[in-house]
């Protein structure tokens, strides 16, 4: 390992990370009978409900195609749909109780990630976890 890794050296190690992190998610997604769409989508409504256009825009998709996951979602009750409170036009996607549930066991299941992120002390977490604040800002 170098002493200063250069930029590049730093890119080349993100995108091996996440990669290996997106392949374990993907695979333990299809362990629940989720597509890594539909387990990405619940994601994002981990972090707060959303309306169908931003999370179209967050996950990068076509709004059509977007309607066809909350509606896959929905029919597992896995989300559901409610009315926005600062615009009654609007649907926000909100995630259901079974729904927390499915995204919490499929990161439990991600053995790669897990077995990584277990090799750290706390000290060495707290500091990945600073360093990746700075690096993402959310």
């Amino acid at each position: 390992m170098p002493a200063i890794p250069s930029k590049e050296q730093l890119m080349e190690l993100l995108a091996h990370s996440v990669s290996t992190h997106y392949a374990d998610f993907t695979a333990a997604a299809a362990d629940m009978g989720l597509t890594s769409s539909q387990a990405k989508t619940l994601s994002v409504l981990r972090r707060a409900p959303a309306s169908m256009r931003s999370l179209a825009t967050t996950l990068a998709c076509d709004a059509s195609n977007m309607t066809g996951i909350i509606d896959r979602l929905e029919k597992r009750d896995l989300v559901h749909r409610e009315v926005s409170a600062t615009d009654r036009r609007v649907k926000n996607v909100a995630l259901t109780e079974t729904g927390q549930k499915a995204i919490d066991t499929i990161r439990q299941q991600m053995e790669q990630t897990q077995t990584g992120l277990d090799k750290l002390s706390d000290e060495e977490r707290a500091g990945l976890f600073r360093l990746l604040t700075v690096v993402f800002p959310r």
